[in-house]
């Protein structure tokens, strides 16, 4: 089967018809540029007189050898098809187009050795434009020789300034070499030019933003920047839907969901089945907390294919943050159903079983992930987190210690101060005080502030009356950030009462009862405990009864000094 000539030397053959459209002759009325082809002139005739016998010479043996280039790349002999095309651009080194398209082809392949000398006889020109040393830039970046880059950019950038190559490929060197002042500075030189072309803006947006994902410390100054460019470009009113659609990505990129959203139904509008544009958009509405013109856009993507996986996904997303989880559930769980392999649906829908009190049944979702993708971290936490809401901690204990092993190794990140939070909640119900202890200070070394962690902490030693100075102070600092919280309340009363200092433990209770939403028997209980140490045994009774009421409890029954029914012994 015969080959097919590229995309480019099509365009090429085309404007190599006429035996001037190959010429090295008078270049004033050609349009060189980095990546389109040269315009034939008038006609041969006309071009033709204002060649010498040499030029003409010259002219001839171009495209005898472009000629033969098509030829032998029609009958697959792309070597011979290569020999020729450069023995074409080296006959005729002005015609930009065919340099480019070569240049892009020897890249390719790794022949910069071909590629350099194509294009420093190009460049050599007067004539030559600003897209072909920033290819020549490239071509010495690719073969090491990084000063001859910098060089050949920097001529990229004085001969077209519109041109983004130019400050792409310079940058890049610079970040490569981490010169980052540097590579700031050319893109604050393109900042400070009037291009009226969107696309030059819309790609300095993009670099700056590479730029400050690389350079945190900086992120902030820079996406300033790259918000500047992307409102130049917006500031044109591009029509072209790259354009567009680079702008809407660019702003959604940096967190500019609002500037973004008109330009993704803009896009809609104008090519509803752009893929993608619609998942993005309803993205941008759930981020912004408009769920109602999120749903709008994913009940569109599902009309538009009922068994596509992403809408019943994103509805999952929008029913959870709505609370309805049952609906949520539903949502992924028909996912799975279509995409068995959609990995992140897993989670949510076990997440989600946990909240609707099914923990079996989110064990067996997490089973299904465990054998069909193995060791997760995210399988293991939740697992961890099933185990535990149905009590069964040393299981829960068991499945967070080989999540903190899993993300150790793979995924740090991971091991948040939440995570540690729940991992010591589960170790200290399964009586593993010593290790529920390293837990929580590992999750106040991660969040110096997470009251929760201060709170459960500062309980579990007062409840055991050891370290009640640092139990006290943790619990203090709990309640100054959330002084309605009826939880710390109560642990402040209850360290006190450990302190022996039952008459402030008692100002702290009463509080506790009263921001309390509804009555708690753990509450009454320390109530009672607290009116027996200030010696009122009957205020301390009636207390102690509440805490009955709500809740069964043997310690209270024995306060109360009534004897548990004892079980009959077996005949």
């Amino acid at each position: 089967m015969k080959g097919t000539v590229s995309t480019g030397l099509m365009v090429l053959m085309a404007g190599a018809l006429l035996l001037s459209g190959c010429a090295s002759g008078s270049r004033a009325g050609r349009n060189a540029s980095a990546t389109g082809a040269d315009a034939a002139p008038g006609g041969a005739a006309d071009s033709a007189a204002r060649l010498s016998d040499a030029e003409m010479e010259e002219r001839v043996k171009a495209f005898a050898h472009f000629s033969a280039g098509v030829s032998s790349e029609l009958n697959d002999n792309e070597d011979a098809a290569m020999e020729h095309y450069l023995a074409a651009a080296a006959a005729d080194p002005g015609h930009e187009a065919l340099v480019v398209e070569l240049t892009r082809r020897l890249l390719a392949s790794k022949q910069t050795e071909k590629a350099i000398p194509l294009l420093k006889a190009a460049a050599s020109s007067p004539q030559a434009s600003g897209g072909v040393f920033a290819w020549l830039g490239l071509a010495y970046a690719e073969a090491g020789q990084t000063e001859q880059a910098i060089r050949a950019n920097r001529n990229a950038i004085k001969r077209s300034p519109d041109l983004p190559e130019g400050y792409r490929n310079l940058v890049a060197l610079y970040l490569d070499s981490r010169q980052y002042a540097e590579a700031l500075e050319v893109l604050d030189t393109a900042l400070a030019g009037s291009s009226k072309e969107p696309r030059f803006w819309v790609n300095l947006s993009e670099l700056y933003a590479n730029y400050g994902s690389l350079r945190r410390e900086e992120a902030e100054t820079v996406k300033a920047k790259a918000v500047l460019a992307l409102d130049r470009a917006a500031a044109l009113k591009p029509r072209d839907i790259d354009s567009v659609r680079k702008l809407a990505d660019g702003y959604k990129m940096i967190g500019e969901l609002e500037k973004a959203e008109p330009f993704y139904l803009e896009l809609i509008d104008r090519l509803p089945s752009l893929p993608g544009t619609r998942e993005k958009l309803a993205d941008i509405y759930l981020r912004l907390g408009k769920k109602d013109k999120a749903a709008e856009q994913i009940e569109a993507m599902s009309r538009a294919d009922p068994v596509r996986v992403q809408p019943h996904y994103l509805l999952g997303v929008l029913a959870r943050q709505e609370n309805r989880l049952a609906d949520a559930a539903g949502y992924f769980e028909m996912a799975l159903t279509l995409k068995p392999e959609l990995e992140p649906a897993y989670y949510e829908l076990a997440g989600l079983k946990v909240m609707l009190d099914k923990t079996s049944e989110a064990l067996e979702v997490l089973e299904k992930a465990r054998n069909r993708f193995g060791r997760r971290f995210a399988i293991e936490y939740f697992a961890g987190v099933a185990h535990s809401r149905s009590r069964n901690y040393p299981n829960a204990a068991r499945h967070f210690t080989e999540a903190e092993v899993i993300g150790k190794a793979n995924e740090p990140e991971r091991l948040t101060h939440s995570f540690y939070f729940e991992f010591g909640a589960a170790l200290e119900r399964n009586g593993d005080l010593a290790e529920a202890e390293k837990c929580f200070r590992k999750c106040l070394d991660l969040s110096p502030n997470f009251s929760e962690a201060m709170n459960y902490l500062g309980y579990m030693w007062a409840d055991r009356g050891e370290n009640l100075d640092e139990a006290k102070k943790l619990i203090e600092k709990a309640v100054e950030l959330e002084p309605q919280s009826a939880a710390y309340l109560d642990s402040m009363a209850w360290v006190l009462f450990k302190l022996k200092e039952p008459r402030q433990a008692f100002h702290w209770i009463r509080k506790a009862i009263e921001y309390s939403d509804k009555p708690d028997p753990t509450i009454y209980d320390h109530l009672g405990d607290i009116h027996t140490e200030l010696g009122e045994q009957d205020k301390a009774r009636e207390a102690w009864r509440k805490s009955l009421d709500l809740e069964p409890n043997d310690k209270v029954k024995q306060k109360l000094g009534i004897v548990p029914k004892e079980v009959a012994p077996p005949e």
